[in-house]
C-alpha cells in the first residue's frame, strides 16, 4: 500500500479501556473547539462521559484510526425499543475526512442487532453539517431539547420516596420491575434498567423512587459530582419519569421536589435536567421551577418517528 494511502487509512475498532484517555482528550478538545471555547480543552470541566459511557457497556463503544493514530469515537446506548448514541468526537485537525460517517456503520448495526424501534442522537441545531451527516442515515430533526438547570435551593421532599441503594436486595428487584412497567407504560419497551445498574455498580449517584401508596409513581436516574456527567458541585438527572395520567403533572412536581431535596441534603449548589421541547407541560413546569436553559440542541430522529416526545408526557432526558 502506497505510503499516501497507509497515512490516510480508517480503522474502525471497538473501543479499548487504553483508549480512554485518548478518547476522553478529543471529546473535549472537539466540542470545545467547535463551541468556541478560549481552552477547547476545559470543555464540562470534571465532568466525565467517555469512562462513564465505555463501563456501561464496552460491546457498545466505538473507536477510529487514521493512519494508526487513535482519533474518534462512539457510544451507543440501549434503552430497550429506545436507542440513542454519543458523543461521538472526531479529532479537530481530521475533521470533514469521512470520519463520523464511518463511525455510524457500526453504530447502525447495534441498533439492528437490538431490534430497536426508537432511535436518535442529540446534536447542535445551528450545524448544517451534523444535520446532514445524520440525515444521511434516516435520521431528521425533531424538537429542540433544552439543557436546564437551577440553584439548589432548600426543598421538602415527596412524603412517600426512597433511594434504589437503601432497599433490599428483594425490594430493589421489585423496584426494578416497576420502574420497567412504569417506562412501558409511556413507550412500549422502554426500559432504563442498565442506566440504573451503572449509577450503581459506578457509583455515579443513585436512583429517586417516588411512591403512591405500594404503587411507583415516577422514578429518577440521578448522577452528582466529579467524574460522573453532572461534575463537582452539580446533581444530573439524567432520566426521570412519571407515570401517565391525570396525576402525573402533580407527580412530576413531586419527582422534582425530592430530587432538589436530595442535592441539598448532598451540599450540591447546581440542578440539571433536560427537557424536549417536544414534551409542552413538562418543559413549562420545569420553567416555572427556576429552570434556565444553559444549552439549546436538537434531537433526531429515525424515519421521523416522534417516540415518546409529545404533549402529555412528562419525561426527562436529553441523548446528550
Amino acid at each position: 500500500m502506497p505510503m499516501t494511502e497507509t497515512k490516510n487509512k480508517v480503522v474502525v475498532r471497538p473501543l479499548e479501556e487504553t483508549d480512554l484517555p485518548e478518547a476522553d482528550r478529543i471529546m473535549r478538545l472537539a466540542f470545545g473547539t467547535f463551541l468556541g471555547l478560549p481552552d477547547p480543552s476545559g470543555f464540562l470541566g470534571d465532568a466525565s462521559y467517555v469512562r462513564t459511557r465505555w463501563l456501561a457497556d464496552p460491546a457498545t463503544a466505538f473507536g477510529a484510526e487514521v493512519g494508526g493514530e487513535f482519533a474518534a469515537s462512539n457510544f451507543v446506548s440501549n434503552w430497550g425499543s429506545v436507542g440513542f448514541f454519543g458523543p461521538l468526537t472526531v479529532r479537530p485537525d481530521l475533521w470533514n475526512r469521512g470520519i463520523g460517517k464511518r463511525l455510524m456503520e457500526p453504530t447502525m448495526e447495534c441498533f439492528a442487532d437490538w431490534g430497536t424501534k426508537h432511535v436518535g442522537l442529540f446534536t447542535f441545531a445551528h450545524s448544517p453539517g451534523h444535520i446532514y451527516l445524520y440525515e444521511k442515515f434516516g435520521f431528521w430533526a425533531r424538537f429542540l431539547t433544552a439543557v436546564m438547570s437551577k440553584p439548589v435551593v432548600e426543598a421538602s421532599p415527596a412524603p412517600q420516596w426512597s433511594r434504589l441503594s437503601a432497599l433490599l436486595e428483594g425490594d430493589r428487584a421489585e423496584s426494578l420491575k416497576a420502574c420497567r412497567e412504569l417506562c412501558d407504560a409511556i413507550y412500549e419497551g422502554l426500559d432504563l434498567e442498565g442506566e440504573i445498574h451503572a449509577v450503581a455498580t459506578q457509583g455515579l449517584g443513585d436512583t429517586v423512587l417516588l411512591w403512591d401508596d405500594a404503587n411507583l409513581a415516577g422514578f429518577a436516574v440521578c448522577h452528582w459530582g466529579a467524574g460522573t456527567e453532572a461534575g463537582s458541585g452539580a446533581y444530573y438527572i439524567k432520566f426521570g419519569a412519571v407515570s401517565p395520567g391525570p396525576e402525573a403533572g402533580e407527580n412530576f412536581e413531586r419527582l422534582l421536589d425530592t430530587c432538589e431535596a436530595l442535592a441539598a441534603a448532598q451540599g450540591l449548589r447546581l440542578i440539571i435536567a433536560g427537557m424536549n421541547m417536544g414534551r409542552h407541560e413538562a418543559y413549562c413546569a420545569m420553567r416555572s421551577r427556576g429552570f434556565r436553559t444553559d444549552v439549546q440542541a436538537v434531537t433526531m430522529h429515525r424515519s421521523n418517528d416522534p417516540g415518546y416526545s409529545h404533549p402529555g408526557v412528562y419525561v426527562i432526558d436529553d441523548w446528550r
